[in-house]
């Protein structure tokens, strides 16, 4: 490891702390990868290319991998809640210092944000100063910096004290503008009065961000629910037992959805913290729908990390009688049961069995059902989701007739079509249908890119393996460029 840090080279610490014995066996590149927040393509890029020289990047890796500090090449900060005045640049090999010193990072703050109570050191450099607007707000006195914020407008509606204390994530800061910024604000001046109209507007908001996530994508929408969600935490324990109640039931609705956010960011540590958060929540506000459905969403997540035994444990759990659920929810939990004994291997009649019993679900729901929890499971979420299973079940080509018939109705948000196209294209892959998966997998990717889905990416990754003995083939390559850009 020693040996690693001293060639300044990040890729290279990676590989050496993969590979390590003390393990007891070599971790997969896919593995470390979600525990930095990459994708196994832009880990196995970091370990064999360039240096990477980004200082943000290199101190969120290094206190992932919990670094000693007086073993890097480049210094961390130390948590104050005092401002920095300018960030520490990356200091490059001494043989490579001509190339580097172009790409160093330009001179910026630390911006302090509150997280579980301690204060975090937050890197922004000087041209997202300059573009946000932040430079005004804080004093950064860096002369291209502040000339370009006095171009802006004061930044009056952010208070920097309610940001610190309400306890921001600080995955969610970076790359955030001034809009995301004043839509935090926003949320934290609207609970200063929490009564029942304003439970009303938190519901109101939550059900619009739900609604934009579709379109927008989860880095747009995270910074709008981190909102809310500070504020009802912040301020639940002023309110009368009544409204605490009906405010953290709105919130552990929040949560849920705020670790599904994470989830499609492919952040899984962040995932189950809000997911726990939800539960927590629903077990206070008597919820008991909340709570099973939150063991639903753990196993779906349990199926992002390809645990078929924990997937299918918790889906049964989540069946359990006690928890109420809406007859649309059972419906949801039936299926993902059928999706875990299909990774299990179960037989096809037994599989096919527990699809129809979920379509029989679906059928039976009255049209206005009075609780709207899991409102976005249709027929043709039902059908998508009865691919996923067929190709699990090894009978992929039965998957793409259905993804193909339901896409083709329109219908799904651009995300969501994203990423049922990256599943139509592993199911062509898989059944030998090299061209026409790197065609459709090209749309997918596209799309991720511009909702900044990373589970999409993570399944066109998967599918990329898959082509990999077609990779001669012009589609292929095309597709393998789309996908690396």
């Amino acid at each position: 490891m020693r040996e690693a840090l001293s060639s300044w080279h990040m890729g290279q610490v990676f590989y050496a702390y993969r590979t390590h014995p003390w393990h007891g066996r070599v971790l997969s590149q896919e593995a470390m990868a979600v525990w930095l927040g990459l994708n196994q393509a832009q880990l196995s890029r970091i370990e064999s290319g360039k240096p990477p020289q980004d200082l943000s990047k290199l101190m969120r890796w290094a206190h992932s991998l919990r670094i000693p500090a007086d073993l890097l090449w480049f210094k961390l900060p130390r948590p104050t809640q005092e401002v920095s005045t300018e960030a520490v640049p990356v200091v490059p090999p001494p043989e490579e210092t001509s190339s580097a010193q172009k790409e160093a990072p330009q001179v910026g703050v630390m911006l302090p944000v509150v997280i579980h109570g301690r204060a975090v050191l937050v890197p922004v450099n000087a041209e997202t100063l300059a573009a946000s607007g932040l430079g005004t707000l804080l004093g950064h006195s860096a002369d291209s910096t502040a000339t370009d914020a006095r171009k802006r407008d004061p930044m009056s509606p952010i208070n920097r004290r309610d940001l610190l204390r309400t306890g921001v994530a600080a995955a969610a800061l970076p790359g955030l503008g001034l809009d995301e910024l004043e839509h935090i604000a926003a949320a934290l001046d609207d609970a200063r009065y929490l009564d029942g109209p304003v439970v009303g507007y938190f519901r109101r908001q939550l059900e619009k961000a739900k609604h934009d996530d579709g379109a927008l994508g989860p880095k747009k929408t995270l910074p709008v629910m981190l909102g809310l969600l500070g504020a009802i935490g912040g301020h639940a324990r002023d309110v009368t037992p009544r409204v605490r109640r009906e405010l953290l039931a709105v919130g552990a609705e929040g949560a849920e959805f705020t670790g599904w956010l994470y989830r499609d960011i492919q952040q899984p540590q962040a995932a189950v913290f809000w997911y726990d958060r939800a539960m927590e929540w629903a077990q206070e506000a008597d919820n008991a729908a909340m709570q099973g459905y939150v063991l639903l969403k753990k196993s779906q997540m349990a199926y992002d990390e390809r645990d078929a035994l924990r997937m299918l444990t918790l889906a049964e759990a989540a069946s359990n009688a006690r928890w109420q659920l809406p007859v649309r929810v059972r419906a949801e939990v039936t299926q993902q049961e059928a999706l875990g004994r299909a990774m299990l291997g179960d037989p096809l009649d037994v599989v096919r069995g527990k699809l129809d019993t979920a379509q029989n679900l679906l059928a039976s729901v009255p049209e206005e059902e009075p609780n709207s929890l899991g409102a976005y499971f249709t027929g043709h979420t039902r059908l998508l989701r009865d691919a996923i299973t067929y190709t699990e079940a090894g009978k992929p080509s039965l998957a793409v007739d259905l993804f193909s018939d339901v896409l083709s109705m329109g219908g799904l948000s651009r995300r969501d079509t994203g990423f049922f196209n990256a599943r139509r294209a592993a199911a062509l892959a898989l059944s030998g249908e090299p061209d026409e998966a790197a065609k459709v997998g090209k749309e997918s990717a596209e799309v991720a890119r511009e909702v900044k889905s990373e589970r999409t990416v993570h399944v066109l990754g998967e599918v990329l393996l898959t082509l990999d003995r077609w990779r001669s083939r012009p589609a292929v390559r095309e597709f393998c460029e789309s996908l690396t850009a």
